[in-house]
């Protein structure tokens, strides 16, 4: 499925695609015939919350971006429903008690508040298996082990959950910037530079290609998580649909912590403009790319 990207908006372009994965999201539900009704309807509540859909629209506009065409967008769209299921886990894992203890996400009680807290942790052990079946199953077999070796990277010991774990490692702690981007780099960036090499490879990029996406994907995740930053002590929890305020209570470090706030939003509108001249080479078909940076960084405002 192709979209236009020279007329549509950021908002449009996450929506499209949105609309997209959350269909195959429903499908990839529907086909677990035999699991238990209560697992099915735990992680369905927790698939189905909302949420902006970025990463996996990060996936397919990358794949556009790279000459992605109709046959390449169904391991493209494997890889969009994949990284959505694996973001989706970090979340309902990440609010469980013993680890941010959070009591709303994405606008509704917790995934824990509502099942118990056995049930999520395992409708999140759930998600991380479907994930890697529906690449396995959907994808393009060519395409299958370097999709599954850069999800399984990005996700695993040195990527998120290893950032997971220098973050509570860090808590109370006074962590230099470099310490501080390192956690940033693995726990939120590796997820969403995962999301951009994925679209490109479901989509065939040349080395080059790859090489740009890459960039892009490494500066959208450093601004993604700078804004991050500032939204947790800028906004309401009704703006952001989860508690506000709450890196400061728990001890975390974080970019407006440690340079301020002005300096935050210099940081991140910096790293967009370095995403932005990664597509330097790429024509038109990346515009949806250059759309999704400025959203990220203009969220802030």
């Amino acid at each position: 499925m192709s979209i236009d990207v020279t007329t549509l908006s950021a908002q449009d372009l996450l929506k499209a695609h949105g609309a997209a994965t959350d269909a195959a999201l429903k499908h990839a539900l529907e086909k677990l015939t035999d699991a238990p009704q209560r697992l099915v309807t735990s992680i369905g509540y927790s698939l189905t919350a909302g949420g902006k859909r970025l990463r996996p629209a990060l996936v397919l506009e990358c794949a556009a971006a790279c000459g992605g065409n109709d046959k390449s967008h169904k391991s493209a769209l494997a890889a969009a429903v994949a990284m959505e299921l694996i973001h989706t886990f970090s979340l309902v894992h990440d609010d469980l008690p013993a680890m941010d203890d959070d009591d709303l996400r994405r606008g509704q009680p917790t995934n824990h508040k509502v099942f118990g807290e056995a049930m999520a942790i395992l409708a999140g052990d759930a998600m991380v298996t479907l994930a890697f079946e529906t690449i396995a199953t959907d994808a393009e077999p060519k395409l299958v082990p370097a999709l599954v070796r850069e999800l399984a990277a990005a996700a695993g010991p040195e990527g998120m959950i290893g950032g997971q774990v220098l973050d509570v490692d860090g808590e109370n702690q006074n962590l230099a910037l470099a310490g501080l981007q390192k956690i940033h780099r693995m726990k939120t960036g590796a997820l969403l530079t995962a999301s951009c090499r994925m679209g490109a490879i479901a989509a065939g990029a040349s080395d080059g290609q790859l090489n740009g996406i890459t960039k892009f994907g490494r500066n959208v995740g450093l601004a993604f998580q700078i804004v991050d930053d500032v939204l947790d002590v800028t906004s309401t929890p009704q703006q952001l649909g989860k508690a506000t305020n709450k890196d400061a209570d728990r001890g975390k470090n974080t970019y407006p912590s440690l340079i301020g706030l002005d300096a935050s939003r210099a940081a991140a509108r910096e790293a967009v403009n370095a995403a932005l001249e990664a597509l330097s080479s790429f024509g038109p078909s990346a515009d949806g790319l250059r759309a999704m940076a400025r959203f990220v960084v203009a969220r802030q405002f």
